[in-house]
């Protein structure tokens, strides 16, 4: 995409990230009667919701019934400065080292930019890789998402190359930790730009628009909650409904799957799941009431009510801050009133799922797709940067209170410790019990497998 292109994307998109107070109606649309019905029971991705359990089970009859593991994915989208967040260079030059000053974290000799004192607090909690190789990356979310080096944007109509997101593989591989909720959710207000799916793996194992997905659990109007254990006469009703509706379709033969999609609608776990008013007012205000903390809340429900995968995306490209030319502005202007939200969103997520005996379950991370140049350009910003990103990293058990990797003197590039999009992949498969030698079958019927180019689990967090 041309300097030009890029720029005008930014003056022509609408979508805020205000810090001003949401409802969880604001964040969370939830549907109409007739919407319900049209897409509720409709399923995701062109099946049916008793397709998808069946599939479902078809890939995950061996997983113990016991296990919890979960995964949780903050998207940065846009590209998050590395320099400027958490591999602060304090004695390059004022063009390198930017306008922020670093802070001490509770790790001897690691720093943080003055922006994130929540997350310094809790560095012990977490392990910092500074060391990303995203030089297969591009300005979208595919190959960092999908952990995949092969997985790119083309440009053509192609992007992806067909390789599935993580999300996906989870929820082939995996399935969700509750037959009453999916396995994959993406929890993003632009969804094409933000949050990547499938691709050729097949669409039954696509992220749920988590944003709508409450909606399509809503009882419709007609259906009568007191005769719910008569599955003859609920079947009629909806049936009924849908006849004055002008759908056209009965519903499938009331198999077990479809009785498990009729209770996976009627449990109300879904719903409830996104049921913010169940919050204190003391965790929502921890939270931050702004969409990335709405949002990251959101996420500690999914994945405590079942959901194996939930990625969560604040806003459309609102950490690309190429200057205070584009919409998102430079660094000072730009960056520096986000931090705060990230910074408590992830410091209250770990310490929330921590105090829940949630946190060696669910391995959380947080990154974008690509860092941002080592000097300041004319704009007071920094254009993209393959050569390096910074992350975070906690949870799932895993080992933390270290630095994984290091840049050089400029922050441009790795010195030490390559952490590649495969070695990502590795490890969250790994976390989730998920075999590294598996492989899914594509439309001609070739195995591909799920970790690509020699991605190996991270030394570190073994």
């Amino acid at each position: 995409m041309s300097k030009s292109a890029h720029a005008a994307q930014h003056q022509s998109f609408t979508e805020t990230v205000s810090g001003g107070a949401s409802s969880p109606r604001d964040l969370i649309r939830v549907g109409s009667r007739r919407w319900f019905l049209q897409t509720g029971l409709a399923g995701f991705g062109g099946l049916t919701l008793p397709q998808l359990l069946q599939a479902r089970e078809a890939q995950n009859e061996s997983r113990p019934a016991s296990s919890r593991k979960s995964v949780i994915l903050f998207w940065l989208s846009g590209g998050p400065s590395q320099l400027d967040m958490w591999d602060p260079k304090p004695h390059a030059p004022a063009e390198v080292r930017g306008p922020f000053s670093p802070i001490s974290t509770s790790l001897p000799g690691v720093q943080f930019s003055e922006h994130l004192p929540l997350q310094a607090s809790i560095a012990h909690k977490l392990s910092i890789i500074r060391s990303v190789d995203c030089s297969a990356s591009n300005h979208t979310p595919i190959t960092m998402q999908a952990g995949n080096p092969l997985a790119r944007r083309t440009n053509d109509g192609r992007d992806g190359g067909g390789f599935p997101a993580m999300g996906s593989i989870a929820a082939k591989f995996r399935g969700a930790n509750d037959p009453a909720m999916p396995p994959f959710v993406g929890l993003a207000n632009s969804w094409a730009s933000d949050v990547y799916g499938a691709g050729h793996m097949g669409s039954q194992f696509d992220p749920v628009k988590g944003l709508e997905l409450a909606g399509r659990f809503n009882l419709p109007e007609g259906i009568q909650s007191d005769r719910l254990s008569d599955r003859h006469t609920l079947r009629t009703q909806f049936d009924r409904v849908r006849r004055d509706l002008d759908q056209g379709q009965a519903l499938a033969k009331t198999d077990r799957f479809t009785q498990q999609a009729f209770d996976m609608v009627l449990s109300g776990r879904v719903q409830q799941a996104f049921n913010l008013d169940e919050e204190t007012d003391a965790t929502r205000d921890a939270y931050g009431r702004v969409s990335v903390g709405e949002k990251a809340l959101l996420a500690r429900r999914l994945v405590e009510s079942g959901v194996t995968f939930v990625l969560v995306s604040g806003a459309w490209g609102y950490f690309d801050h190429h200057g205070d030319d584009v919409r998102w502005g430079g660094i000072e202007k730009g960056l520096k009133p986000l931090c705060p939200r990230v910074d408590q969103a992830m410091f209250t997520l770990i310490n929330d799922l921590e105090d829940r005996g949630l946190l060696d379950d669910t391995f959380v991370m947080m990154m974008g797709e690509f860092g941002r140049t080592p000097v300041i350009n004319d704009k007071a910003g920094r254009h993209h940067w393959t050569n390096i990103m910074s992350m975070l990293v906690a949870g799932g058990g895993m080992p933390t209170g270290q630095v994984i990797g290091s840049s050089d003197s400029r922050g441009g590039d790795i010195t030490s410790g390559r952490v590649r999009p495969q070695d990502l992949a590795a490890t969250t498969f790994r976390h989730l019990d998920i075999d590294l030698d598996g492989y899914w079958v594509n439309q001609r019927g070739r195995p591909i497998p799920i970790v690509q180019e020699g991605g190996r689990p991270i030394p570190e967090l073994t």
